[in-house]
């Protein structure tokens, strides 16, 4: 398998330290608001290379912070902290919003399919960890104390940028929020540790700590947790490209220079979901979320279809139309794989080699998600029995995680229920004769309809024509004919 490395800025062979157990950070969501769908596609992602990692058969562990306090507005370390602004925003306390905006998170990925990390910490229950991690920090001269905060020293470093090879002028951080730039640091990428009761009188969440009463900068809790739980060697670590700087940035020079060695081996980036006019987030108030998708009547799945189409390490553009052909193509597979019918038959282990191949050599390419989806037209055309097909439509499904086969059985038994009652939709042919793919298009087609979708209907008839049905429609369903 080779992944690309954001700090090696190549594709290199994946080789754990431990084969018998593959260490796995990501960093999760800041719980203040709801999880735009741009953020979800990281996730999703992230999701896609730990199910693989599985399914070639290493044994994983996944471990995610939630950010609870310590994020402020501005990667400078300026700003509110998001989630007071959220408590202020709603009229809850800080805790509420946190529980509130974490479950609503966990939501989203269940619709998605986005398995949940082995261990999932809360950045609030690790206080002590931050304190030892900084107190070393203090001793050994990597960290000083300025108007009341502990900063990390980065003159210290051999080297500080690690994900680019700009100057330091043209990384320097800027400050987002309009307040003005922190006097107190040396070195303007010099970062807070600690913030103590000095600079934020009003911060709900506080502790005590060796210089005073306060609370942790967001960076420093991403190591302590990931060093709580995967210890001082971690395999892969994974976040949006909007975290490579200054926050994965800082997570190295802060690690290292408490454990004095190399910390993590692959670093993997996912870059941004732009809409047609920009990078979306929610300070624009571009507010897409999953539950707006299904509102809209779109099947979540459908989403993590659109992110699967496209690699991770490009841009991806969202739009209604394009969100549309993801449903039309995700209902148009499912219908596909409606017609299949389950058997007994011997499962085809030739066929099942050859295709897994094709499956593997997809996504054992820096996750070739893209190649991944086409591995599944693969397997439908492939000339093997239909048993042969659906074991294997199953076992790539374990990665891409679409619900190929469920989703299939509920059309099969919708399709069936109909037929049997004369309900709602009925599909005859002229001469008699059963065929269950032309079928289910028509049935696809019928559904498309009827969520309005009518491009992805159009283009369903268009493809029955191309292969000689012709369509009338009848009162309470459809009529077809060969020609």
């Amino acid at each position: 398998m080779y992944l690309y490395n954001s700090a090696s800025h190549k594709k290199e062979e994946f080789i754990p330290n431990d084969p018998k157990l593959v260490k796995m950070y990501t960093c999760g969501p800041t719980v203040y608001h709801f999880a735009h769908i741009g953020n979800l596609r990281s996730y999703i992602m992230e999701d896609v290379l730990e199910k693989y990692l599985r399914y070639i058969g290493y044994p994983v562990k996944r471990v995610m912070n939630i950010t609870d306090v310590g994020h402020l507005t501005s990667d400078a370390d300026e700003g509110e902290d998001k989630m007071l602004k959220g408590a202020k925003r709603e009229h809850k306390s800080v805790m509420e919003i946190a529980k509130f905006y974490t479950d609503a998170f966990f939501d989203d990925c269940r619709k998605l399919n986005i398995k949940r990390p082995d261990v999932v910490q809360p950045a609030t229950g690790c206080i002590d960890e931050y304190i030892k991690i900084i107190t070393k920090l203090l001793d050994t001269g990597y960290a000083y104390q300025a108007g009341g905060n502990v900063y990390f020293d980065t003159s210290k470093l051999e080297k500080y940028y690690i994900f680019n090879d700009h100057n330091e002028e043209d990384l320097a951080v800027g400050v987002r929020e309009g307040v003005e730039e922190d006097t107190n640091k040396r070195n303007k990428n010099d970062f807070v540790l600690w913030f103590t009761k000095s600079k934020f009188e009003d911060q709900a969440l506080k502790w005590d700590s060796p210089w005073g009463v306060g609370y942790p900068g967001w960076h420093i809790e991403c190591s302590g947790i990931s060093l709580k739980y995967l210890g001082e060697d971690l395999d892969i670590h994974c976040g949006g490209i909007d975290n490579a700087f200054p926050h994965h940035t800082n997570e190295i020079a802060q690690s290292e220079s408490y454990i004095g060695h190399h910390w993590c081996n692959y670093w993997m980036h996912v870059m941004h979901l732009n809409t047609t006019s920009g990078k979306m987030s929610k300070s624009k108030g571009e507010f897409l979320t999953v539950s707006l998708l299904e509102q809209k009547g779109y099947d979540p799945l459908a989403y993590r279809l659109f992110c699967l189409q496209s690699h991770y390490r490009k841009n991806l553009v969202f739009s209604w139309e394009n969100l549309d052909n993801a449903m039309g193509t995700y209902q148009k597979l499912i219908a596909k794989i409606a017609a299949l019918k389950p058997s007994d038959e011997p499962i085809d282990e030739d066929a099942v080699t050859a295709l897994r191949e094709k499956f593997n050599k997809a996504l054992g390419n820096d996750l070739n998600t893209s190649l991944g989806i086409t591995a599944l037209y693969d397997v439908l055309k492939y000339q093997t029995n239909d048993a042969t097909k659906l074991y294997l439509l199953d076992d790539f499904d374990k990665v891409l995680s679409l619900d190929l086969l469920k989703k299939a059985e509920e059309a099969r038994k919708k399709a069936a229920s109909a037929k049997g009652s004369g309900g709602e939709y009925n599909i005859v042919s002229e001469s008699g004769e059963q065929d269950a793919a032309v079928e289910a298009k028509i049935r696809a087609r019928y559904e498309a309809k009827k969520a309005k979708n009518f491009a992805e209907a159009d283009q369903i008839r268009d493809e029955l024509k191309a292969e000689g049905i012709e369509l009338t429609d009848i009162p309470g369903g459809a009529k077809w004919n060969r020609v």
